[in-house]
Protein backbone atom coordinates (compact mmCIF):
# COMPACT_ATOMS: atom_id res chain seq x y z
CA UNK A 1 0.00 0.00 0.00
CA UNK A 2 2.31 2.30 0.87
CA UNK A 3 4.53 2.12 -2.71
CA UNK A 4 1.02 1.90 -4.33
CA UNK A 5 0.62 5.43 -2.49
CA UNK A 6 4.18 6.71 -3.08
CA UNK A 7 3.92 5.78 -6.58
CA UNK A 8 0.74 8.08 -7.20
CA UNK A 9 2.37 10.71 -5.34
CA UNK A 10 5.15 10.38 -7.71
CA UNK A 11 2.85 10.38 -10.86
CA UNK A 12 0.89 13.47 -9.17
CA UNK A 13 4.08 15.64 -8.88
CA UNK A 14 5.52 14.74 -12.20
CA UNK A 15 3.77 17.70 -13.51
CA UNK A 16 5.45 20.52 -11.29
CA UNK A 17 8.76 19.59 -13.32
CA UNK A 18 10.08 22.23 -15.51
CA UNK A 19 9.80 20.18 -18.56
CA UNK A 20 6.24 20.19 -18.58
CA UNK A 21 6.69 24.20 -19.53
CA UNK A 22 5.89 23.31 -23.15
CA UNK A 23 2.96 21.05 -23.26
CA UNK A 24 0.82 23.52 -20.99
CA UNK A 25 -0.07 25.94 -23.76
CA UNK A 26 -1.49 23.17 -25.95
CA UNK A 27 -3.65 21.39 -22.73
CA UNK A 28 -4.64 24.80 -21.93
CA UNK A 29 -5.43 26.44 -25.60
CA UNK A 30 -8.38 23.19 -24.67
CA UNK A 31 -9.18 23.79 -21.94
CA UNK A 32 -12.33 25.46 -22.66
CA UNK A 33 -13.64 22.67 -24.71
CA UNK A 34 -16.23 19.44 -23.31
CA UNK A 35 -14.28 17.71 -21.28
CA UNK A 36 -15.32 13.99 -21.74
CA UNK A 37 -14.74 14.82 -25.35
CA UNK A 38 -11.62 16.30 -25.29
CA UNK A 39 -9.92 16.12 -22.03
CA UNK A 40 -11.01 12.93 -21.17
CA UNK A 41 -9.16 11.31 -24.01
CA UNK A 42 -6.27 13.45 -23.66
CA UNK A 43 -5.78 11.97 -20.30
CA UNK A 44 -6.09 8.58 -21.53
CA UNK A 45 -3.63 9.12 -24.24
CA UNK A 46 -1.33 10.41 -21.64
CA UNK A 47 -1.88 7.30 -19.59
CA UNK A 48 -1.40 4.70 -22.00
CA UNK A 49 1.93 6.37 -23.32
CA UNK A 50 2.92 6.52 -19.36
CA UNK A 51 2.04 2.62 -19.20
CA UNK A 52 5.12 2.28 -22.76
CA UNK A 53 7.73 4.25 -20.90
CA UNK A 54 6.87 2.49 -17.44
CA UNK A 55 7.26 -0.81 -19.61
CA UNK A 56 10.58 -0.19 -20.65
CA UNK A 57 11.87 1.47 -17.20
CA UNK A 58 10.54 -1.90 -15.49
CA UNK A 59 12.22 -4.71 -18.12
CA UNK A 60 15.30 -2.58 -17.45
CA UNK A 61 15.26 -2.73 -13.29
CA UNK A 62 14.09 -6.53 -13.69
CA UNK A 63 18.13 -7.07 -14.20
CA UNK A 64 18.84 -6.15 -11.42
CA UNK A 65 17.00 -9.34 -9.78
CA UNK A 66 17.83 -11.84 -12.05
CA UNK A 67 21.77 -10.39 -11.35
CA UNK A 68 24.62 -12.46 -11.71
CA UNK A 69 27.47 -11.05 -12.02
CA UNK A 70 28.20 -9.60 -15.33
CA UNK A 71 23.94 -8.66 -14.87
CA UNK A 72 24.86 -6.89 -11.43
CA UNK A 73 27.32 -4.08 -12.98
CA UNK A 74 24.84 -3.90 -15.99
CA UNK A 75 22.24 -3.20 -13.64
CA UNK A 76 23.95 -0.55 -11.59
CA UNK A 77 24.98 1.23 -14.69
CA UNK A 78 21.41 1.57 -15.83
CA UNK A 79 20.92 2.84 -12.19
CA UNK A 80 23.91 5.38 -12.96
CA UNK A 81 22.50 6.29 -15.84
CA UNK A 82 18.69 7.75 -14.70
CA UNK A 83 20.11 8.93 -11.30
CA UNK A 84 22.78 10.90 -13.38
CA UNK A 85 19.81 12.33 -16.01
CA UNK A 86 18.07 13.28 -12.30
CA UNK A 87 21.18 15.34 -11.45
CA UNK A 88 22.08 16.74 -14.69
CA UNK A 89 19.13 17.96 -16.92
CA UNK A 90 21.03 18.24 -19.80
CA UNK A 91 22.08 14.26 -19.08
CA UNK A 92 17.98 13.18 -18.88
CA UNK A 93 16.77 15.43 -22.28
CA UNK A 94 19.65 13.74 -24.09
CA UNK A 95 18.11 10.63 -22.87
CA UNK A 96 14.45 11.16 -23.83
CA UNK A 97 15.26 13.10 -26.87
CA UNK A 98 13.85 10.14 -28.95
CA UNK A 99 10.85 10.56 -27.19
CA UNK A 100 10.55 14.72 -27.52
CA UNK A 101 10.86 14.59 -31.31
CA UNK A 102 8.27 12.12 -31.51
CA UNK A 103 5.98 13.90 -29.06
CA UNK A 104 6.42 17.31 -30.83
CA UNK A 105 5.72 15.71 -34.59
CA UNK A 106 2.62 14.39 -32.65
CA UNK A 107 1.69 17.69 -31.21
CA UNK A 108 2.05 19.43 -34.44
CA UNK A 109 -0.42 16.95 -36.42
CA UNK A 110 -2.68 16.84 -33.25
CA UNK A 111 -2.66 20.64 -33.42
CA UNK A 112 -3.37 20.95 -37.63
CA UNK A 113 -6.26 18.42 -37.31
CA UNK A 114 -8.33 19.76 -34.29
CA UNK A 115 -10.81 21.98 -36.71
CA UNK A 116 -13.74 20.25 -34.26
CA UNK A 117 -13.85 20.72 -30.55
CA UNK A 118 -15.48 17.49 -30.40
CA UNK A 119 -13.08 15.73 -32.26
CA UNK A 120 -12.02 12.59 -29.76
CA UNK A 121 -9.07 11.33 -31.72
CA UNK A 122 -7.53 15.04 -32.05
CA UNK A 123 -7.50 14.96 -28.22
CA UNK A 124 -6.47 11.37 -27.65
CA UNK A 125 -3.44 11.80 -30.43
CA UNK A 126 -2.76 15.48 -28.32
CA UNK A 127 -2.41 13.12 -24.98
CA UNK A 128 0.32 10.24 -26.56
CA UNK A 129 2.11 13.56 -27.70
CA UNK A 130 1.65 15.39 -24.40
CA UNK A 131 2.99 11.82 -22.09
CA UNK A 132 6.04 11.59 -25.07
CA UNK A 133 6.89 15.63 -24.05
CA UNK A 134 6.91 14.32 -20.53
CA UNK A 135 9.37 11.66 -20.96
CA UNK A 136 12.70 13.85 -19.82
CA UNK A 137 11.26 14.12 -16.44
CA UNK A 138 9.29 11.67 -15.97
CA UNK A 139 11.40 8.77 -17.29
CA UNK A 140 14.05 8.99 -14.78
CA UNK A 141 11.89 9.25 -12.06
CA UNK A 142 9.91 6.38 -13.58
CA UNK A 143 12.41 4.69 -14.38
CA UNK A 144 13.51 4.41 -10.43
CA UNK A 145 10.38 3.88 -9.02
CA UNK A 146 10.24 0.85 -11.74
CA UNK A 147 13.48 -0.90 -11.04
CA UNK A 148 12.78 -1.14 -7.09
CA UNK A 149 9.32 -2.64 -8.07
CA UNK A 150 10.82 -5.33 -10.55
CA UNK A 151 13.15 -6.28 -7.57
CA UNK A 152 9.33 -7.91 -6.81
CA UNK A 153 9.11 -9.36 -10.24
CA UNK A 154 7.49 -8.65 -13.06
CA UNK A 155 3.35 -9.38 -12.54
CA UNK A 156 0.36 -7.49 -11.00
CA UNK A 157 2.08 -5.69 -8.77
CA UNK A 158 4.06 -4.01 -10.90
CA UNK A 159 1.31 -3.58 -13.34
CA UNK A 160 -1.04 -2.23 -10.32
CA UNK A 161 2.44 0.44 -9.47
CA UNK A 162 2.77 1.30 -13.42
CA UNK A 163 -1.35 2.01 -13.17
CA UNK A 164 -1.04 4.19 -9.67
CA UNK A 165 1.48 6.14 -11.21
CA UNK A 166 -0.35 7.12 -14.28
CA UNK A 167 -3.53 7.69 -12.34
CA UNK A 168 -1.69 10.48 -10.42
CA UNK A 169 -0.07 11.93 -13.60
CA UNK A 170 -3.77 12.30 -14.90
CA UNK A 171 -5.02 13.82 -11.97
CA UNK A 172 -2.74 16.68 -11.79
CA UNK A 173 -3.42 17.01 -15.79
CA UNK A 174 -7.23 16.94 -14.81
CA UNK A 175 -6.81 19.43 -11.95
CA UNK A 176 -5.00 21.41 -14.47
CA UNK A 177 -7.59 21.59 -17.50
CA UNK A 178 -10.48 21.89 -14.75
CA UNK A 179 -9.18 24.83 -13.03
CA UNK A 180 -6.99 26.27 -15.76
CA UNK A 181 -4.90 29.49 -15.52
CA UNK A 182 -4.88 29.24 -11.48
CA UNK A 183 -3.13 25.66 -11.79
CA UNK A 184 -0.86 26.80 -14.32
CA UNK A 185 0.66 29.69 -11.77
CA UNK A 186 0.61 28.12 -8.64
CA UNK A 187 2.79 25.29 -10.86
CA UNK A 188 4.80 27.71 -11.50
CA UNK A 189 5.46 28.68 -7.82
CA UNK A 190 6.54 24.84 -7.16
CA UNK A 191 8.77 24.46 -9.99
CA UNK A 192 12.14 25.68 -8.27
CA UNK A 193 11.62 23.22 -5.70
CA UNK A 194 10.45 20.49 -7.38
CA UNK A 195 14.10 21.11 -9.83
CA UNK A 196 15.93 21.19 -6.38
CA UNK A 197 13.80 17.73 -5.17
CA UNK A 198 14.82 16.00 -8.81
CA UNK A 199 18.44 16.77 -8.57
CA UNK A 200 18.72 15.71 -4.34
CA UNK A 201 17.02 12.47 -5.71
CA UNK A 202 19.45 11.46 -8.38
CA UNK A 203 22.44 12.25 -6.17
CA UNK A 204 21.55 10.14 -3.39
CA UNK A 205 20.88 7.15 -6.67
CA UNK A 206 24.44 7.85 -7.14
CA UNK A 207 25.65 7.34 -3.66
CA UNK A 208 23.52 4.31 -3.45
CA UNK A 209 24.96 2.78 -7.06
CA UNK A 210 29.07 3.59 -5.49
CA UNK A 211 27.62 1.68 -2.50
CA UNK A 212 26.97 -1.55 -3.86
CA UNK A 213 29.48 -1.30 -6.54
CA UNK A 214 32.28 -0.95 -3.43
CA UNK A 215 30.55 -4.03 -1.65
CA UNK A 216 28.86 -2.08 1.23
CA UNK A 217 25.78 -3.51 0.82
CA UNK A 218 26.29 -7.59 1.81
CA UNK A 219 22.87 -9.49 0.83
CA UNK A 220 21.41 -6.23 -0.23
CA UNK A 221 18.64 -7.78 -2.57
CA UNK A 222 18.39 -10.61 -0.50
CA UNK A 223 16.91 -8.24 1.89
CA UNK A 224 15.13 -6.14 -0.39
CA UNK A 225 12.93 -8.75 -1.28
CA UNK A 226 12.10 -9.51 1.94
CA UNK A 227 11.00 -6.23 2.97
CA UNK A 228 8.86 -5.90 -0.30
CA UNK A 229 6.68 -8.90 0.88
CA UNK A 230 6.35 -8.02 4.46
CA UNK A 231 9.32 -10.07 5.75
CA UNK A 232 9.83 -10.18 8.94
CA UNK A 233 10.40 -13.57 11.01
CA UNK A 234 7.37 -14.01 12.95
CA UNK A 235 8.62 -15.36 16.34
CA UNK A 236 5.66 -15.49 18.36
CA UNK A 237 3.29 -16.01 14.95
CA UNK A 238 1.83 -19.03 16.92
CA UNK A 239 1.00 -17.50 19.80
CA UNK A 240 -2.45 -16.59 20.92
CA UNK A 241 -3.09 -13.35 20.59
CA UNK A 242 -0.38 -12.40 18.72
CA UNK A 243 -3.07 -10.96 15.57
CA UNK A 244 -0.96 -13.32 13.30
CA UNK A 245 -3.02 -14.75 10.06
CA UNK A 246 -2.38 -18.71 10.68
CA UNK A 247 -5.73 -19.25 9.59
CA UNK A 248 -6.43 -22.79 11.68
CA UNK A 249 -7.84 -25.48 9.71
CA UNK A 250 -11.82 -25.97 10.40
CA UNK A 251 -13.35 -29.03 12.67
CA UNK A 252 -15.04 -29.97 8.97
CA UNK A 253 -12.56 -30.18 6.52
CA UNK A 254 -15.27 -32.09 4.07
CA UNK A 255 -15.81 -28.87 2.21
CA UNK A 256 -12.67 -27.08 1.97
CA UNK A 257 -13.10 -24.17 -0.05
CA UNK A 258 -10.96 -23.56 -3.26
CA UNK A 259 -7.99 -20.60 -3.03
CA UNK A 260 -6.77 -20.74 -5.93
CA UNK A 261 -4.37 -23.03 -8.55
CA UNK A 262 -1.11 -23.87 -7.72
CA UNK A 263 1.47 -21.38 -9.59
CA UNK A 264 4.35 -22.62 -11.12
CA UNK A 265 7.29 -23.66 -9.77
CA UNK A 266 9.26 -21.89 -12.29
CA UNK A 267 12.84 -19.70 -11.31
CA UNK A 268 14.04 -21.78 -8.58
CA UNK A 269 18.00 -21.81 -8.24
CA UNK A 270 18.81 -25.78 -7.62
CA UNK A 271 16.58 -28.86 -6.94
CA UNK A 272 17.72 -31.02 -4.51
CA UNK A 273 16.78 -34.75 -3.73
CA UNK A 274 14.51 -34.70 -6.26
CA UNK A 275 14.42 -33.48 -10.51
CA UNK A 276 13.08 -30.44 -10.95
CA UNK A 277 9.13 -30.98 -10.75
CA UNK A 278 6.41 -29.12 -12.24
CA UNK A 279 2.66 -28.49 -11.75
CA UNK A 280 1.72 -30.63 -14.62
CA UNK A 281 3.81 -33.63 -13.24
CA UNK A 282 2.33 -33.39 -9.66
CA UNK A 283 -1.28 -33.08 -11.44
CA UNK A 284 -2.92 -36.10 -9.32
CA UNK A 285 -0.99 -36.12 -6.31
CA UNK A 286 -1.39 -34.69 -2.91
CA UNK A 287 0.95 -31.41 -2.32
CA UNK A 288 2.21 -29.98 0.54
CA UNK A 289 4.43 -26.95 -0.36
CA UNK A 290 6.54 -25.52 2.84
CA UNK A 291 8.29 -22.32 2.80
CA UNK A 292 11.29 -22.38 5.03
CA UNK A 293 14.94 -21.23 5.58
CA UNK A 294 17.20 -23.13 7.62
CA UNK A 295 18.37 -20.74 10.14
CA UNK A 296 14.02 -19.77 11.10
CA UNK A 297 13.50 -21.22 14.40
CA UNK A 298 9.55 -21.42 13.64
CA UNK A 299 10.60 -23.56 10.59
CA UNK A 300 13.27 -25.50 12.56
CA UNK A 301 10.28 -26.44 15.32
CA UNK A 302 7.81 -27.05 12.06
CA UNK A 303 9.76 -29.57 10.35
CA UNK A 304 9.56 -32.13 12.49
CA UNK A 305 5.91 -32.16 11.76
CA UNK A 306 6.41 -32.06 7.84
CA UNK A 307 8.97 -34.44 7.45
CA UNK A 308 6.48 -36.98 9.52
CA UNK A 309 3.57 -36.59 7.27
CA UNK A 310 6.21 -37.13 3.94
CA UNK A 311 6.64 -40.09 5.24
CA UNK A 312 3.29 -41.26 6.29
CA UNK A 313 1.74 -40.47 3.45
CA UNK A 314 4.21 -41.07 0.50
CA UNK A 315 2.83 -44.29 -0.48
CA UNK A 316 -1.12 -42.72 -0.47
CA UNK A 317 0.20 -40.06 -3.00
CA UNK A 318 1.44 -37.14 -1.16
CA UNK A 319 4.30 -34.96 -2.31
CA UNK A 320 5.90 -32.60 0.55
CA UNK A 321 7.90 -29.56 -1.71
CA UNK A 322 10.30 -27.48 0.70
CA UNK A 323 10.80 -23.96 -1.19
CA UNK A 324 13.75 -22.82 0.99
CA UNK A 325 13.87 -18.76 0.79
CA UNK A 326 16.47 -17.26 2.22
CA UNK A 327 16.44 -14.62 4.82
CA UNK A 328 20.31 -13.81 5.23
CA UNK A 329 22.99 -13.98 2.20
CA UNK A 330 24.57 -16.70 3.91
CA UNK A 331 21.38 -19.20 3.07
CA UNK A 332 21.53 -18.31 -1.14
CA UNK A 333 24.14 -20.98 -0.39
CA UNK A 334 24.06 -23.86 -2.03
CA UNK A 335 26.52 -26.03 0.24
CA UNK A 336 24.99 -24.41 3.14
CA UNK A 337 21.67 -25.56 2.05
CA UNK A 338 22.65 -28.64 1.33
CA UNK A 339 24.45 -29.46 4.25
CA UNK A 340 21.76 -28.59 6.51
CA UNK A 341 18.92 -30.78 4.31
CA UNK A 342 21.36 -33.13 5.24
CA UNK A 343 21.90 -32.74 9.19
CA UNK A 344 18.15 -31.90 9.96
CA UNK A 345 16.91 -35.18 7.51
CA UNK A 346 15.21 -33.58 5.03
CA UNK A 347 14.52 -36.19 2.40
CA UNK A 348 11.85 -34.56 0.54
CA UNK A 349 12.22 -32.47 -2.40
CA UNK A 350 13.80 -29.19 -1.53
CA UNK A 351 14.23 -26.36 -4.37
CA UNK A 352 15.99 -22.98 -3.78
CA UNK A 353 13.97 -20.04 -4.38
CA UNK A 354 17.22 -17.15 -3.86
CA UNK A 355 15.10 -15.21 -6.27
CA UNK A 356 11.98 -15.61 -4.20
CA UNK A 357 10.01 -16.31 -7.37
CA UNK A 358 7.79 -19.28 -5.91
CA UNK A 359 7.16 -17.17 -2.84
CA UNK A 360 5.72 -14.32 -4.98
CA UNK A 361 4.31 -16.63 -7.22
CA UNK A 362 2.14 -17.49 -4.06
CA UNK A 363 2.33 -14.15 -3.04
CA UNK A 364 3.88 -15.69 0.56
CA UNK A 365 4.66 -13.15 3.28
CA UNK A 366 5.57 -15.76 5.75
CA UNK A 367 8.29 -18.47 7.54
CA UNK A 368 6.96 -21.26 7.79
CA UNK A 369 4.02 -20.97 5.33
CA UNK A 370 2.36 -24.34 4.39
CA UNK A 371 -0.02 -24.59 1.02
CA UNK A 372 -2.52 -27.99 0.65
CA UNK A 373 -2.80 -28.34 -2.64
CA UNK A 374 -5.43 -31.06 -3.88
CA UNK A 375 -4.86 -33.49 -6.84
CA UNK A 376 -7.04 -31.41 -9.23
CA UNK A 377 -3.55 -28.33 -8.84
CA UNK A 378 -5.93 -26.34 -6.61
CA UNK A 379 -5.02 -24.50 -3.32
CA UNK A 380 -7.68 -25.43 -0.58
CA UNK A 381 -5.91 -24.75 2.41
CA UNK A 382 -3.12 -22.59 4.06
CA UNK A 383 -1.64 -22.14 7.46
CA UNK A 384 1.01 -19.42 8.48
CA UNK A 385 3.77 -20.11 11.28
CA UNK A 386 3.93 -22.91 13.47
CA UNK A 387 0.87 -25.12 15.21
CA UNK A 388 -2.52 -26.72 14.35
CA UNK A 389 -0.14 -29.68 13.17
CA UNK A 390 -3.30 -31.69 13.52
CA UNK A 391 -5.69 -29.80 11.71
CA UNK A 392 -3.32 -29.41 8.83
CA UNK A 393 -3.04 -33.26 8.62
CA UNK A 394 -6.61 -33.58 9.10
CA UNK A 395 -6.66 -31.21 5.40
CA UNK A 396 -3.82 -33.61 4.04
CA UNK A 397 -5.99 -36.78 4.84
CA UNK A 398 -9.18 -35.21 3.15
CA UNK A 399 -7.27 -34.45 0.05
CA UNK A 400 -6.12 -37.82 0.06
CA UNK A 401 -9.74 -39.01 0.09
CA UNK A 402 -11.04 -37.09 -2.36
CA UNK A 403 -8.09 -38.27 -4.70
CA UNK A 404 -9.18 -41.78 -4.09
CA UNK A 405 -6.55 -43.01 -1.43
CA UNK A 406 -7.32 -45.07 1.94
CA UNK A 407 -6.50 -43.03 4.85
CA UNK A 408 -7.07 -44.05 8.28
CA UNK A 409 -7.65 -41.88 11.18
CA UNK A 410 -5.49 -40.74 13.68
CA UNK A 411 -2.15 -37.96 13.49
CA UNK A 412 1.76 -38.11 13.94
CA UNK A 413 3.02 -38.13 16.91
CA UNK A 414 6.14 -36.26 17.08
CA UNK A 415 8.99 -35.65 20.05
CA UNK A 416 11.06 -32.92 18.61
CA UNK A 417 14.84 -32.20 20.48
CA UNK A 418 17.04 -29.11 20.61
CA UNK A 419 16.14 -26.15 18.56
CA UNK A 420 13.30 -27.95 17.28
CA UNK A 421 10.49 -28.49 20.23
CA UNK A 422 8.22 -27.04 20.58
CA UNK A 423 8.31 -23.11 21.91
CA UNK A 424 7.14 -21.97 25.50
CA UNK A 425 4.82 -19.58 24.33
CA UNK A 426 3.41 -18.63 27.31
CA UNK A 427 6.68 -17.43 28.79
CA UNK A 428 8.56 -15.58 26.15
CA UNK A 429 8.57 -12.34 26.66
CA UNK A 430 11.40 -11.10 24.34
CA UNK A 431 11.65 -10.47 20.40
CA UNK A 432 13.34 -12.00 17.37
CA UNK A 433 16.03 -9.41 17.96
CA UNK A 434 18.55 -8.65 14.09
CA UNK A 435 22.24 -7.38 14.90
CA UNK A 436 23.26 -5.71 11.40
CA UNK A 437 22.24 -1.78 11.48
CA UNK A 438 19.94 -2.37 9.08
CA UNK A 439 16.73 -4.17 11.00
CA UNK A 440 18.30 -3.75 14.34
CA UNK A 441 16.34 -2.44 17.68
CA UNK A 442 17.33 -1.86 21.18
CA UNK A 443 21.38 -1.88 20.86
CA UNK A 444 22.93 -0.55 23.70
CA UNK A 445 26.64 -0.29 23.56
CA UNK A 446 27.97 3.37 24.42
CA UNK A 447 28.00 5.53 20.79
CA UNK A 448 25.86 4.51 17.82
CA UNK A 449 27.14 2.09 15.05
CA UNK A 450 29.85 2.88 13.00
CA UNK A 451 28.25 1.47 9.88
CA UNK A 452 30.03 -0.87 8.03
CA UNK A 453 33.43 0.49 9.89
CA UNK A 454 35.95 -1.11 12.67
CA UNK A 455 34.87 0.34 15.86
CA UNK A 456 35.71 -0.42 19.44
CA UNK A 457 32.25 -0.82 21.45
CA UNK A 458 31.78 -0.86 25.12
CA UNK A 459 29.00 -2.59 26.83
CA UNK A 460 26.86 -0.75 29.05
CA UNK A 461 23.76 -2.17 31.39
CA UNK A 462 21.00 -3.97 30.00
CA UNK A 463 17.16 -3.42 30.53
CA UNK A 464 15.21 -6.18 29.24
CA UNK A 465 15.48 -7.25 25.72
CA UNK A 466 18.75 -4.70 25.44
CA UNK A 467 21.58 -5.97 24.01
CA UNK A 468 25.11 -4.73 23.46
CA UNK A 469 28.58 -5.37 21.85
CA UNK A 470 32.08 -5.27 23.48
CA UNK A 471 35.03 -5.41 21.56
CA UNK A 472 36.29 -4.58 18.41
CA UNK A 473 33.24 -5.40 15.77
CA UNK A 474 32.38 -4.19 12.18
CA UNK A 475 28.94 -4.03 11.83
CA UNK A 476 27.10 -4.20 8.52
CA UNK A 477 23.64 -3.81 7.79
CA UNK A 478 22.64 -7.78 8.41
CA UNK A 479 25.01 -8.88 11.15
CA UNK A 480 28.22 -8.04 13.12
CA UNK A 481 31.78 -9.05 12.30
CA UNK A 482 34.12 -9.33 15.28
CA UNK A 483 37.73 -8.35 14.48
CA UNK A 484 39.60 -9.34 17.36
CA UNK A 485 39.94 -11.94 20.11
CA UNK A 486 37.80 -11.65 23.37
CA UNK A 487 34.85 -9.07 21.43
CA UNK A 488 31.10 -10.15 23.35
CA UNK A 489 27.42 -10.01 22.67
CA UNK A 490 25.18 -9.32 25.65
CA UNK A 491 21.34 -9.53 26.09
CA UNK A 492 18.96 -9.18 28.91
CA UNK A 493 15.73 -11.49 28.44
CA UNK A 494 13.17 -13.55 29.53
CA UNK A 495 12.58 -17.11 27.61
CA UNK A 496 12.91 -20.36 27.86
CA UNK A 497 15.12 -20.69 24.91
CA UNK A 498 17.69 -18.19 23.28
CA UNK A 499 18.87 -18.70 19.96
CA UNK A 500 21.38 -16.82 18.08
CA UNK A 501 22.42 -17.18 14.43
CA UNK A 502 26.09 -17.11 13.79
CA UNK A 503 28.44 -17.95 11.22
CA UNK A 504 32.53 -18.24 10.74
CA UNK A 505 34.00 -15.09 9.29
CA UNK A 506 35.47 -15.42 5.77
CA UNK A 507 38.74 -17.11 6.20
CA UNK A 508 36.26 -20.55 6.71
CA UNK A 509 37.64 -20.58 10.42
CA UNK A 510 35.86 -21.98 13.13
CA UNK A 511 36.06 -19.74 16.03
CA UNK A 512 35.71 -20.82 19.72
CA UNK A 513 33.30 -19.18 22.06
CA UNK A 514 32.54 -19.19 25.83
CA UNK A 515 28.37 -18.62 27.49
CA UNK A 516 27.16 -17.32 30.42
CA UNK A 517 24.10 -16.81 31.85
CA UNK A 518 23.92 -13.81 34.88
CA UNK A 519 27.75 -14.11 34.55
CA UNK A 520 28.31 -17.83 35.55
CA UNK A 521 28.19 -21.25 33.19
CA UNK A 522 25.40 -22.37 31.57
CA UNK A 523 25.40 -25.38 33.61
CA UNK A 524 21.82 -27.49 33.29
CA UNK A 525 20.68 -24.68 31.21
CA UNK A 526 22.67 -24.78 28.75
CA UNK A 527 20.85 -25.36 25.21
CA UNK A 528 22.01 -28.08 22.88
CA UNK A 529 25.07 -26.50 20.98
CA UNK A 530 26.90 -25.16 23.87
CA UNK A 531 28.34 -27.70 26.90
CA UNK A 532 27.33 -27.31 31.02
CA UNK A 533 30.66 -24.92 31.27
CA UNK A 534 29.55 -23.11 28.47
CA UNK A 535 31.93 -23.58 25.54
CA UNK A 536 31.15 -23.88 22.07
CA UNK A 537 32.63 -23.97 18.40
CA UNK A 538 31.17 -22.52 15.77
CA UNK A 539 30.84 -24.95 12.91
CA UNK A 540 28.85 -23.22 9.95
CA UNK A 541 26.34 -20.73 9.43
CA UNK A 542 23.05 -21.36 11.16
CA UNK A 543 21.12 -21.22 14.07
CA UNK A 544 22.53 -22.15 16.91
CA UNK A 545 20.60 -23.05 20.74
CA UNK A 546 22.65 -22.02 22.91
CA UNK A 547 20.30 -21.46 25.97
CA UNK A 548 17.45 -23.95 27.59
CA UNK A 549 16.57 -23.01 31.08
CA UNK A 550 15.37 -26.21 33.11
CA UNK A 551 13.95 -24.24 35.83
CA UNK A 552 11.82 -21.35 36.37
CA UNK A 553 12.32 -19.30 33.68
CA UNK A 554 12.96 -15.23 34.45
CA UNK A 555 14.49 -12.54 33.54
CA UNK A 556 18.67 -13.23 32.74
CA UNK A 557 21.02 -11.73 31.37
CA UNK A 558 23.38 -13.72 28.38
CA UNK A 559 26.56 -13.34 27.29
CA UNK A 560 28.47 -14.77 24.82
CA UNK A 561 32.72 -13.99 24.73
CA UNK A 562 34.30 -15.26 21.40
CA UNK A 563 37.82 -16.84 22.09
CA UNK A 564 38.66 -16.10 18.40
CA UNK A 565 38.16 -13.43 16.13
CA UNK A 566 36.83 -13.85 12.84
CA UNK A 567 32.94 -14.77 14.29
CA UNK A 568 29.46 -13.49 12.33
CA UNK A 569 26.85 -12.66 14.44
CA UNK A 570 22.93 -12.43 12.88
CA UNK A 571 19.85 -12.88 15.20
CA UNK A 572 18.88 -13.46 18.21
CA UNK A 573 15.44 -15.68 18.35
CA UNK A 574 13.49 -17.13 21.63
CA UNK A 575 11.20 -20.05 22.37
Amino acid sequence: MILFLLSYLAGALTIVSPCILPVLPFVFARADRPFVRNGFPLLVGMAVTFAGVATLAALGGGWAVRANEVGRWIALAVMAVLGLSLLVPAVGDRLMRPFVTVGSWLTDRAERSSGDEGDVRTSLLLGVATGLLWAPCAGPILGLILTGAALQGAGVGSTVLLLAYAAGAATSLGLALLAGGRVFRAMKGALGAGEWLRRGLGALVLVGVVAIGLGLDTGLLTRISAAATGRIEQTLLASAGQGAPVNRAPEDVSDLPVEGVMPPLRGATTWLNSPPLTTEQLRGKVVVVDFWTYSCINCLRSIPYVKAWAEKYRDQGLVVIGVHTPEFAFEKSEANVRRNVERLGVTYPVVMDNDFAIWRAFRNNYWPAHYFIDAQGRIRHHHFGEGDYAGSERVIQQLLREAGAQVEAGTVQVEAQGAAAPADFARIASPETYVGYGRAANFRSAGRFARDAVKDYVARPLSLNDWSLAGRWRVTEEHADLQAAGGRVAFRFRARDLHLVMGPGADGAMPRFRVRIDGQAPGNDAGMDVGAQGLGRIDGERLYQLVRQSGEVRERTFEIEFLDPGARVFAFTFG
